[in-house]
């Protein structure tokens, strides 16, 4: 079993963060980018925006967005 959590939350603004983790559903474990919001009572709530992709795939992730850095230089 993979370790799970957060990675890390990057602040999107007006109450939104980007969440980073690896989490597990239905007893299998994903990478999982994430929107989630503040709701009226103060408490982070995911969103349907964002995505979760098996472990497998996290290498070709990272390439894409490194090749998404060179373009954006």
């Amino acid at each position: 079993m993979a370790k799970t959590g957060i990675i890390r939350d990057i602040d999107k603004g007006r109450g939104e963060v980007i969440r980073v983790e690896i989490s597990e559903y239905k007893g299998q474990t994903f990478f999982n980018i994430r929107v989630w919001y503040t709701d009226p009572n103060g408490e982070l709530k995911p969103t349907q925006k964002g995505i979760a992709i098996a472990p497998g795939l996290v290498g070709d992730l990272k390439e894409a967005i490194e090749e998404a850095e060179r373009w954006l230089a």
